[in-house]
């Protein structure tokens, strides 16, 4: 891939790379849900879609990149503050979710407002307290631009820098982010074995949480009320807020259980820091709104050792292969020689 990006760099002339790199979905997952057809991936759109991802330029004061709330180091999600931060300071109402396995999900945001990857990134690109940038825009900074001339010629057979173009390139770089090799899949593999105590918490899940965390990927990617208190700063009603039907209100989007040590804070407003807060809450009081989910009504029995049995399955989950890889990293080779004076 290093070798690729150089060639852009030293005026090699560009030609369109129309190679197609097959989605490989793991053994033991589902078939994706993303249609590939209307959106091929090839190497060259992976590599512009990096660099989009990883570029100031799609902000309006260059400042925030769409890696500025979605570390490759924490999972594509962040940790050093609860709610995303965007231009100007300004500050959002929502936790950054962590980004991997999107080619099984068909909605996206907490909220469920945006119903396919290939557009999601247009919400906070336009968003005020995010990028606050207006996609017009983005192209004509994209059109100045000799090196991206050069990565959407190699990208599209049109050469085109549009929007369309763009907001494929970034789905196309979040649909090569497949996280599937924690200690969890290597068991389910055949690779080895889980310890008695992970062995009991893989039981707790099963009665306990498998419901909405649904293996292998380890969420249904339903909306539900978790009865959370209603934080009276944000006022957030989630998917209630989209819908406007009651039916919905205080739902959310379930989150994965995936990589959960590299992505806290959890839940939609990054409220609690730690599993032990997580877990305390699931053993404790709820928020008793008619939309809570039915099997959260009553406090779960996580006395004795059960809660340290479940983190420690949990941590069977944390995919370090993944969050380290060099692929998903920060592209020097071209942002470096982009923003040079």
């Amino acid at each position: 891939m290093k070798s690729m990006l150089l060639l852009f760099l030293v005026g090699f002339a560009v030609v369109f790379d129309s190679t197609k790199v097959a989605f490989k979905a793991p053994t033991h997952f589902p078939e994706p849900i993303y249609n590939f057809d209307k959106n091929p991936l090839t190497n060259a759109k992976i590599n512009l879609g990096r660099a989009l991802f990883y570029d100031g330029l799609l902000s309006k004061d260059g400042t925030i990149s769409c890696a500025s709330c979605h570390s490759p180091y924490n999972a594509f999600a962040h940790t050093d503050h609860d709610l995303s931060h965007g231009i100007n300071n300004n500050i959002g109402i929502r936790n950054a979710p962590a980004l991997f396995n999107l080619a099984w999900q068909n909605s996206f945001m907490w909220d469920g407002a945006i119903n396919h990857l290939d557009v999601q990134a247009l919400a906070p690109i336009s968003h005020p307290d995010e990028m606050g940038e207006d996609l017009i825009e983005v192209i004509a900074k994209l059109t100045r631009s000799k090196i991206y001339s050069k990565l959407f010629e190699k990208a599209f057979q049109d050469g085109e820098i549009t929007g369309e173009h763009t907001l494929k390139a970034l789905s196309t770089f979040q649909l090569a982010l497949v996280s599937a090799n924690a200690k969890y899949d290597k068991v389910k593999l055949g690779r080895t074995n889980f310890t008695n105590q992970e062995l009991k918490g893989y039981s707790i899940y099963k009665s306990l949480c498998s419901d909405c965390h649904k293996e292998p990927l380890f969420s249904s990617y339903n909306f539900e009320n978790n009865g959370l208190f209603v934080d009276t700063t944000l006022n957030d009603f989630g998917k209630g807020s989209i819908s406007k039907q009651p039916s919905d209100s205080l739902k959310f989007k379930v989150p994965s259980l995936r990589n959960l040590s590299y992505t806290y804070p959890y839940m939609h407003d990054g409220r609690f820091q730690t599993i032990k807060e997580v877990l305390k809450h699931y053993s404790g009081n709820k928020f008793q709104s008619k939309t809570l989910s039915d099997k959260l009504k009553k406090p779960y029995d996580l006395s004795g050792n059960k809660k340290a049995d479940l983190t420690a399955f949990l941590l069977t989950l944390n995919d370090s292969s993944f969050v380290f890889n060099s692929e998903n990293k920060f592209p020097r080779d071209i942002l470096l020689n982009q923003h040079k004076p």
